[in-house]
């Protein structure tokens, strides 16, 4: 009786271990995360955040693994990415978008190094490395920005496209329109909201134009620079109050948002919209022939100007992720740039994917910038990357563009370019203490 005891103990026993194992395995419903690893992609796009969420349901519907998007608002990605980073379930995929970024984020981010979605990559141009030489992030699309234009309003109001080559075509054809908007029934640009949906076309992308000038003149930057002299100041005021000025929306009217610029554009009720490549899926859809054209803004030369282009858009992997869970990001990654049919959503929304087995691009704006580029134009790169201490540094200049927008005023003015230029030297030393 007792061997018998025995016998059944060990056999309890036994089925106890596979019961145990069964549940481990997921069998039971269990969370099956340590074995196959999940995502959490933290995206940067608020205009991604649709196709983002499709794409991590069709993965996860392939696959089994569990995909969550979680989509910054615009303005916020720093604080969001600070705030979802103290978490016990951080974003395993993130992003880095400059260097000032690789210097608060990239001992963070996983050395991506070899890794099969860095072979993926058809061109280094966009890498972000952190001064050990630790591949932090991989650009995920290439971009162009500049100003949009509706080419059918432009002949409506009596001009051409071949008027507009520099700053002083752009500007007679600009005030015309406005003078004329009740008459013509569309004004020349639209909505320049200050609020954090629109802010950023003009204290990110606009500000482009004084840095890259600037940059040019010193040879290029290779570095964050510790200060900026301002020398092309006049040219930022020269286009930023062309916008404000003939416009749907009176400056004084800017601060707080709630024009839709974008649909402005759509609906023809005006002919000029501040933007980038990522918006001509939505434009297209109504002005299938809007084309866009450079920040012309009266430095000498400019006719030879080409678009702004570049990224600032460049995963990271979060190296303090499981194991499990980093290849799972590194896997849907992968599958993101190379899957014909998530490639081709991706490039749709995007433009251009830098990988080699992504699908070409059908953005007609990237067409306008090789177009400018074939015709000997100079590429306006992303200068704007090096901003030091972005959140705060851009918000400054939104209070002082809102100062501004309220008073014309010179000292209004001096305040601008107080926290443009001196701003900058305060931001670099606080992010480099």
């Amino acid at each position: 009786m007792k061997n018998l005891k025995k016998v059944l103990a060990v056999l309890l026993a036994m089925i106890m271990v596979i019961g145990l194992a069964a549940c481990s395995s997921g069998g039971g419903g269990g969370d099956s995360s340590s074995e196959t690893g999940s995502v959490y992609w933290l995206n940067f796009k608020p205009e991604l955040d649709e196709t983002a969420q499709q794409l991590a349901k069709m993965y996860t519907e392939k696959t089994g693994v569990a995909v969550k998007v979680v989509t910054a608002a615009s303005g916020t990605y720093g604080q969001t990415l600070t705030s979802e980073m103290d978490k016990s379930a951080a974003p395993t995929l993130f992003v880095i978008t400059n260097q000032s970024m690789v210097k608060e984020w990239g001992d963070y981010a996983m050395d991506l190094t070899g890794t099969a979605i860095a072979n993926e990559l058809n061109t280094d141009g966009f890498n972000l490395y952190d001064e050990n030489g630790k591949l932090c992030s991989i650009g995920y699309c290439y971009e162009c920005y500049g100003i949009i234009v509706n080419p059918d309003l432009i002949e409506a109001a009596g001009h051409s496209m071949d008027e507009i080559t520099n700053f002083a075509g752009l500007k007679a054809v600009a005030e015309d329109i406005h003078a004329r908007a009740d008459e013509l029934g569309f004004d020349a640009f639209s909505s320049s909201d200050m609020d954090g949906s629109s802010s950023w076309r003009f204290t990110g992308h606009m500000a482009n134009l004084e840095y890259f000038y600037e940059e040019r003149d010193d040879g290029g930057w290779s570095e964050q620079p510790a200060s900026i002299k301002g020398t092309y100041m006049d040219n930022f005021k020269n286009l930023y109050d062309l916008c404000i000025n003939n416009s749907l929306t009176a400056p004084t009217d800017l601060a707080n948002g709630g024009h839709d610029a974008e649909n402005e554009f759509k609906t023809g009720k005006a002919a000029f919209f501040v933007n980038g490549s990522w918006e001509y899926a939505a434009v297209s859809e109504t002005i299938p022939n809007a084309t866009m054209i450079p920040y012309y803004c009266g430095v000498a030369g400019e006719e030879k100007a080409g678009l702004n282009c570049g990224t600032e858009n460049c995963w990271a992997v979060n190296d303090n992720a499981s194991d499990a869970d980093k290849q799972a990001t590194i896997d849907f990654m992968v599958w993101l740039v190379s899957d014909p049919e998530a490639a081709g959503l991706m490039v749709e929304q995007l433009g251009v994917l830098p990988y080699k087995n992504a699908p070409a691009s059908k953005n007609g704006f990237l067409a306008d910038a090789d177009r400018y580029n074939a015709s000997g134009c100079y590429v306006m790169d992303w200068a704007t990357n090096y901003q030091p201490n972005v959140d705060e540094y851009r918000a400054a200049l939104v209070s002082a563009l809102n100062k501004y927008n309220a008073d014309q005023s010179a000292a209004n003015w001096a305040e601008v370019v107080t926290a443009f230029v001196d701003g900058w030297a305060v931001q670099y030393q606080k992010a480099n203490q």
